[in-house]
């Protein structure tokens, strides 16, 4: 054993440095064990995204009894064949017995009624030709008098594509297969090949960016609607773009989305191309609107001074659910609390869905009011017993700190609980993406942009896009520069006058 000096200050010397190297120690242990604390949870987190149910949902258990009252049976619970649509198309097909007799007594039999079921008939793509012929007309009196005879021709319908081979019917179905069905250029080639159509890919991607330059003036009447509402819905995803000036290819740029809040009666949906994801692109979007604005807590909404922000709650559900994931099997703990508060929250909103927008606001402010402020209390109390940079941690921070914008619902009936509805309207352009990649130029990622609106709004009003397609690219082209298009937008046109 090492000798101990005899001098008392060394003594104490030498005993401060043991307490402050075990201090030291100590710390580190610390910062060991909250280093292993947060990759853990980042392992489990990752593992549960790698190969669990991508789902926000969550077990059920002690705090999500609020989402288990007045729950509606589900739809898709039904037993049973679903009835083929009226609106089809039907052929009857009737069988008879030759001479029919009885194996009884062998007399002959009557007809006494009839046994009646269908069947589903699908015909693949149908490919046909019309024929315009143009009837010349002819002065029989300057034939004879004059040195020359004038001849007029009937004209043709107005083309959305003057001299071009595509019927509106043709360029419906090349817009819808395209942008409602996710279906690649390539693709549509290879299947008109088979009706010995030859069109080459070049000729239907110019045919959709002709269509998206010239449907520009009906999303312009379709934002206009849309900016006149007290709500405003905003998210963004990203495009590439390969030919963009003064830009590398693989830089990235993005689709915004605008769309009309969850309980519009005509919603729109419109998607802006644009090379970032700064502020100037929502602002010189929104322009002048001061309404609502719901969106996520990207930091560009945040310098829109003339609107008011609501946050969107299943972004603050979603990280609470990677905490839950990234815990421990087994173990329950804040994560489980904090979603079992917003289960309570969305508990709330699907009684009230069906309501008014008065009623709406009305029930919310003595049902959800109680739960947001119990919920309030309970993250800050767990703010500061938590690790910051664990996943629990950054879920209560981003929940309080969005906190102002997560309870602007309760102010307007018209806002909802979260902005999933555009997120919805978005995964159809993501499906799209995975398929055609990215859009060769500026303007085709526009004419997309263009296109996208039309169909995204078609679906949110329960219209089917290939007859609103046909209707409008028969129409559009008859209307003069400046007209009226306010009979064309999608939830005007009546389509059985259309036919």
């Amino acid at each position: 054993m090492t000798e101990l000096p005899d001098d008392v200050e060394q003594l104490k010397a030498m005993l401060l440095q043991l307490q402050q190297e075990k201090q030291a120690q100590a710390e580190e242990i610390i910062e060991l064990k909250s280093t292993v604390q947060l990759l853990t949870e980042q392992l489990n987190l990752s593992k549960s995204k790698r190969f669990a149910s991508q789902s926000e949902k969550y077990p059920k258990g002690t705090f999500n009894e609020a989402e288990q009252q007045n729950k509606p049976a589900s739809k898709h619970h039904k037993k049973g064949r679903k009835p083929l649509p009226d609106t089809l198309e039907r052929e009857t097909r009737v069988h008879t017995l030759n001479a029919p007799h009885c194996d009884c007594c062998g007399g002959a039999m009557h007809e006494c009624g009839s046994d009646t079921s269908e069947e589903l008939k699908i015909i693949p793509q149908k490919v046909s030709v019309i024929r315009h012929q143009r009837t010349k007309y002819a002065c029989r009196i300057c034939e004879k008098t004059a040195l020359q005879s004038q001849i007029i021709t009937a004209p043709k319908p107005a083309s959305m594509i003057p001299r071009s081979i595509a019927s509106p019917e043709t360029l419906a179905a090349v817009a819808t297969a395209k942008y409602v069905d996710a279906l690649p250029l390539y693709r549509q080639v290879d299947i008109l090949k088979r009706a010995d159509i030859d069109i080459s890919r070049g000729t239907l991607a110019n045919w959709c960016v002709q269509l998206g330059a010239k449907v520009n003036v009906l999303v312009d009447a379709m934002k206009q609607h849309l900016l006149d509402e007290s709500l405003v819905c905003a998210d963004e995803t990203t495009v590439q773009v390969l030919d963009e000036p003064d830009r590398a290819a693989t830089s990235k740029s993005y689709m915004w989305v605008y769309r009309s809040g969850e309980f519009a009666s005509n919603p729109v949906v419109i998607y802006d191309y644009q090379p970032s994801r700064a502020q100037t692109c929502p602002k010189g979007f929104l322009g002048d609107y001061s309404g609502y604005l719901l969106c996520d807590g990207y930091k560009a909404y945040e310098g829109l001074k003339q609107v008011t922000l609501a946050g969107c709650m299943a972004h603050a559900r979603r990280k609470f659910t990677d905490a839950q994931k990234a815990q421990p099997k087994g173990k329950s703990g804040r994560a489980e609390k904090a979603l079992g508060y917003i289960g309570k929250l969305y508990g709330v909103e699907s009684q009230s869905k069906i309501l008014s927008a008065d009623k709406r606001h009305q029930h919310r402010q003595e049902k959800a009011k109680p739960i947001l402020a119990e919920f309030h209390t309970w993250l800050k109390e767990s703010q500061e017993k938590v690790l910051p940079k664990s996943l629990i941690g950054k879920a209560i921070n981003y929940t309080l700190n969005q906190w102002d914008k997560l309870t602007t619902y309760l102010e307007d009936g018209n806002i909802s609980i979260d902005n999933n509805v555009t997120e919805r309207d978005i995964r159809p352009f993501t499906t799209g993406r995975k398929n055609w990649l990215f859009s060769k130029s500026v303007a085709g990622a526009e004419a997309s942009a263009n296109l996208y609106s039309i169909v995204m709004t078609c679906r949110a009003n329960d219209i089917n896009p290939y007859y609103y397609f046909l209707h409008l690219f028969r129409e559009l082209p008859t209307r003069v520069p400046g007209a009226d298009l306010s009979d064309l937008l999608p939830w005007n046109v009546n389509f059985s006058e259309a036919e």
